[in-house]
């Protein structure tokens, strides 16, 4: 058996990032880095463990200075930050939770106060935990760029030259499985290129002489010469990792959830802690009220609902980097889909077989396809594989092959079980048989033809085929009120209409390079936008929509990272379940929300009363807190009783 092609070497590349001694950190060194990487949630659980210790020696004094300082540090050096913040006009949690802070600390509560940083600071250790990963689209792209070029010199003497030196007019060799590291015009007879990381074509493209060559795209089984028309930095693959860098830079910030009840929750309880105070003429009233107006609801309802939405699609196979994704998913109203690899398999299969009269009609389809398969065996074209793919599934034994050639990117010959048998391209086939007949291919199909013993025998038609269930998984997003659907694509108008009529998609883009799809994206007014892909080519797209989501299980390292959302699973109704525990994430965190201020506002009503003293309140508070964290834990549960996977 043929085994499958290794993946394309990357000129000059790194083989990739690896830990260097490959070893999981030890449980010491995780809480290091925990640490190290939240300093004040840390250090504010050490000072609540001293508090308590210390209190267990009657040190009540000492205590109660520790712990007033502890506070007035961390509200003195946070005001800094809220202060630019009210400036710029951003009001959110921050300052309601260092009043809470200033008023227990004044008043006494100071474990009330220790409870409050850790909460502000744990809420933010929270949502920063949930993102997971930072970004590394730029990293992946440049990782994958070719680093030198195999530049001709004097009496045609390779010289490996860095990427950066070429000019335009130098000739390069471009060896197997290569990138083509510079734009350029091919010099050669005739090349074989995979250019799906660029356009999303998932079959081999054809050049011949004088046509342009991508930078990016993947040279097939033979070498090539061709001369440069551009530099690197003009060539087309820079331009994509340029493309990736002002997307991801040029987001616009998402206002917290809870930032957006900040405002209104902050007056409201000023306004209730200074009635009070007016009404009783004691200011302990005012800091009573203000002890139970803590914001801790605010501050962790979000964060929890969101990283348990965040766990929930893990499990599910669906990596949500950032909280702010989740929202965009619950309010999404438009979904825009690439053809090869998303709403297709990417990998082309046999859609039937045409027998010619005479030599195809004695052998039969069965026969046809049996010898077509085991010729293939000797072949690295794209195709190869699916054909043996096709006899493996037929239940066709491969035969023994006693001889092969292969005619590089036209196809092979081979003598299978006795018979001379010629597989490949029209060209190769009409030179080597007699009664040779153009197949009939409608939108998406492609033939691969067949002579036997000198005569013709018929062709193979391949076809890169729907996803089954990319129908069911299209109405499932309109039910979750994603109603605009878009296909977006570099294929072939007439291959990207037929696809977007089988998966009842509305509106169809073709012939699209990755500037191409930044522009329509940006330019669609129904937002939030989800743009689906895989390549290297979707990267851009994927940085720039509102939600970039990944087919990451066989798509480029650079779709992965570029995008909000990574499929890890190869099944594209994971999209329609990723929106589902979107919404319900969403949801929960309101109801979190709303239950904790709901509840807030009965304690700060009785507290105006004065029944409710400062140490009850805050612990009456802390109740509070629990139930909106055991709220915000339903996250964790609930989106497949709406939303059932389809399947595969």
């Amino acid at each position: 058996m043929r085994k499958p092609a290794a993946t394309p070497a990357t000129t000059g590349g790194s083989p990739g990032n690896v830990d260097p001694d490959g070893s999981a950190a030890s449980p010491v060194e995780r809480a290091w880095g925990f640490m190290g990487r939240y300093p004040v949630v840390a250090l504010t659980c050490v000072m609540l463990a001293a508090v308590l210790v210390l209190l267990q020696f009657g040190l009540e004094l000492q205590v109660r200075v520790l712990a007033s300082a502890y506070a007035a540090v961390i509200v003195v050096a946070r005001s800094a930050g809220m202060v630019r913040s009210l400036r710029e006009g951003r009001w959110g949690i921050d300052l309601l939770a260092l009043m809470a802070i200033a008023s227990t600390v004044v008043v006494g509560e100071y474990l009330a106060a220790l409870v409050v940083i850790l909460m502000l600071t744990g809420g933010e250790a929270l949502e920063d935990f949930a993102q997971g990963r930072a970004a590394r689209e730029l990293r992946s792209l440049l990782d994958r760029a070719p680093r030198f070029a195999h530049r001709e010199g004097a009496g045609a003497v390779l010289e490996d030259t860095p990427i950066g030196d070429v000019a335009q007019g130098d000739v390069l060799v471009v060896r197997p499985s290569e990138l083509v590291p510079v734009d350029g015009e091919l010099l050669s007879d005739s090349a074989s290129l995979d250019e799906s990381s660029l356009t999303g074509e998932s079959l081999p493209v054809e050049r011949t002489r004088g046509e342009t060559l991508l930078s990016g795209s993947v040279n097939g089984v033979a070498a090539i010469r061709m001369r440069a028309s551009a530099t690197a930095a003009d060539s087309q693959y820079s331009r994509i990792i340029a493309l990736v860098e002002e997307a991801s830079n040029s987001r616009a910030p998402v206002v917290r959830l809870a930032d957006r009840y900040a405002v209104p929750f902050t007056i409201l309880a000023l306004a209730m802690a200074g009635t009070a105070w007016f009404l009783s003429g004691d200011p302990l009233r005012f800091a009573q009220v203000l002890v139970v107006a803590t914001p801790c609801p605010l501050l962790i309802a979000a964060p929890v609902a969101f990283l348990a939405g965040t766990s929930q699609a893990a499990h599910k196979g669906i990596i949500i980097k950032n909280t702010r994704t989740l929202e965009q998913l619950a309010k999404a109203q438009t979904a825009v889909f690439d053809k090869t690899g998303t709403l297709t398999s990417g990998r082309p299969v046999l859609d039937g077989i045409q027998v010619a009269p005479g030599q195809g009609e004695a052998l039969g389809s069965e026969k046809i396809l049996q010898l077509a398969a085991s010729a293939e065996q000797y072949s690295s074209h794209v195709l190869a594989g699916s054909v043996i793919d096709a006899a493996a599934a037929a239940g066709l034994a491969l035969l023994p092959v006693q001889q092969a050639t292969e005619n590089a990117t036209h196809g092979v010959e081979a003598v299978c079980d006795g018979r001379t048998v010629v597989v490949g391209k029209a060209g190769l086939v009409r030179s080597s048989s007699t009664g040779f007949r153009e197949a009939t291919v409608h939108s998406g199909q492609l033939a691969v033809h067949v002579a036997v013993d000198g005569g013709y025998a018929g062709a193979l038609i391949m076809k890169d085929p729907l996803r089954r269930n990319a129908v069911d998984t299209l109405a499932r997003l309109n039910g979750l009120g994603v109603r605009n659907t878009m296909l977006l694509t570099g294929d072939a108008h007439a291959t990207a209409a037929h696809i977007a009529e089988e998966a009842g998609i509305g509106r169809v883009q073709a012939d699209c390079l990755p500037e191409d799809k930044v522009n329509t994206v940006a330019g669609i007014l129904e937002r939030p936008v989800l743009m689906v892909g895989d390549g290297v080519n979707d990267a851009p797209v994927l940085a720039v929509a509102d939600v970039g989501i990944a087919m990451g299980a066989k798509g480029a390292t650079a779709a992965s990272e570029s995008a909000d959302v990574v499929v890890m699973l190869d099944d594209v109704s994971k999209v329609a379940q990723a929106v589902a525990i979107g919404k319900r994430t969403v949801s929960v965190a309101l109801v979190s929300i709303w239950t904790g201020i709901a509840l807030s506002l009965v304690l700060m009503a009785i507290a105006m009363t004065g029944y409710i003293p400062a140490v009850a309140g805050a612990l009456l508070q802390e109740f509070v807190d629990l139930a909106t964290i055991l709220n915000g834990l339903r996250a964790l549960h609930g989106a497949d009783r709406k939303l059932a996977a389809p399947r595969a």
